[in-house]
């Protein structure tokens, strides 16, 4: 699954690999530990508190606050076609963090640690492999789902 996103795994294996099934389909999932009850994103195969390896995928919103943020002038390289950008981590409001690309309905110039955005999943599909990142964007921004 995992070679959809330009990536191969040498692990044959892996209980979270629909994560990446997914995110083809444009849905943010985070996971909930059997055990427990702890939540996680990105999904973890075994829980962190109680390390039960019992889990169910949940749907999280991509709801989140700026937690940090960097605006990249000097792109390493690949990334020189890109500047200036900035990139977010975002506190999702279900839980756990995530790094993202702060997209077109917010200004560079407007980013503010604390504030209110929403993260969405974005696939590249001008290239043969599947590529996924995240975008942060204004709250409320929407996004194609696959049904559930």
């Amino acid at each position: 699954m995992f070679s959809w996103f330009g990536k191969v795994s040498f692990v044959q294996f892996t209980k979270v690999s629909d994560f990446a099934v997914f995110l083809k389909g444009g849905r943010l999932m985070g996971s909930k530990c059997k055990g427990c009850g702890a939540t996680a994103f990105p999904p973890r195969a075994d829980c962190a508190e109680c390390m039960s390896d019992e889990f169910e995928y949940r749907e999280i919103s991509g709801k989140g606050t700026v937690y940090t943020f960097s605006r990249i002038d000097a792109a390493p390289t690949g990334f020189e076609d890109e500047i200036p950008y900035t990139v977010a981590v975002i506190d999702l409001v279900e839980g756990g963090r995530l790094l993202a690309w702060v997209g077109e309905t917010i200004g560079q110039d407007k980013v503010e640690i604390g504030m209110e955005v929403q993260v969405v999943p974005r696939i590249f599909e001008e290239v043969e492999q599947i590529k996924v990142y995240y975008s942060v964007e204004a709250p409320g921004t929407t996004w194609g789902k696959e049904p559930n």
